[in-house]
Formats: structure tokens, sequence, C-alpha cells
């Protein structure tokens, strides 16, 4: 019988629309209840949607930015997550940076693409082999239902491998 590769399973788990939703609600409440969902992913792309409505919205009658934000890094973050899934060694991820541009009002769904699953698998592929810390910069493009670009979002992880100590 063959055996299930890890992104096997993380993506059937993303995919479930009840045990995805109910991480969320487990882990991230504030993405949950802002509506933000992920639409796609595959191991080289994710695409996550947070929706205009009450919730999520500022009172300049668009979607405030920390929702914005939450959907960008969760594009970003599901693939780390997906890369990091049942890793031996287990590698530990944190964002360490974040830098956003702005060009367009969010006042529809919005669509945050992230197409660095090989890099992000890259770079945590270094931190298991090398043994140190490394960071990664990759970026989230939000786009509007018509395709045009709202924001872009530069997210940096930083990746290390939890390696076992030796005692001597």
């Amino acid at each position: 019988m063959p055996s299930i590769h890890p992104h096997d399973k993380f993506l059937a788990l993303v995919q479930h629309p009840v045990k995805f939703r109910l991480f969320l609600m487990a882990k991230l409440p504030a993405a949950y209840f802002s509506g933000v969902r992920v639409k796609a992913i595959t191991a080289q792309q994710s695409v996550v949607t947070v929706p205009y409505k009450w919730f999520s919205q500022n009172p300049f009658k668009s979607t405030y930015f920390a929702c914005l934000a939450m959907a960008a890094e969760m594009s970003t973050g599901l693939l780390a997550m997906m890369h990091t899934y049942h890793s031996n060694p287990p590698v530990s991820m944190l964002v360490v940076e974040l830098q956003a541009n702005y060009y367009k009002k969010a006042t529809a769904k919005t669509f945050f693409t992230c197409e660095d699953g090989s890099a992000i698998a890259a770079a945590i592929q270094q931190a298991v082999s090398s043994g140190q810390g490394v960071t990664i910069k990759v970026k989230a493009t939000g786009t509007n239902p018509g395709g045009e670009p709202v924001a872009d979002f530069f997210i940096t992880w930083s990746f290390k491998a939890k390696l076992p100590t030796t005692n001597h």
C-alpha cells in the first residue's frame, strides 16, 4: 500500500469544509469571524479570500487593513505550514517582518495569491540541512473580483529546525 505524502494529508485538511473552519475558529478566531477562507492551494500556490462585510470593514467603507493582512499572511503561511507539516526534524516558523503597498480601496471580496511555494520549500530545506535559522521574504498579491490590484504584502518568514540536542 503506497504511503500518503504529508503534503497530501495537509491539503486534505485545509480543503475539508469543516475541519479547516474548526481549526480557524480554535486557532485564528479573528480570521474565522472576518470571513478569511482558502479558495485554492497547491504545493506552489495558495489563494485566500477575505470578504468586504460588516465585520471586516473600516470607517472608510473598505476592508480594514488588518483583515487584508490576515488573508495575505495566511496565503503565505499555508504554504509554509504545508512544507513543515509532519517534518522530521520539526521546523518552527515565525513572521519576522511585514510590508504592504496599497493601490485601491478593497470594497469587495479580495483574493490574495502567493506563488512562492517552491522558494518556501527550499528555505525550509536549507534550515533543516544547515541547522541554522533561515529567512525568506515572500509576496502575496491582493486583487479584487475584476482582477485589479488592491495591495501587495511582503511577509518575511523565519524557519529553524528543532534539532535534537546531544548530551556529551
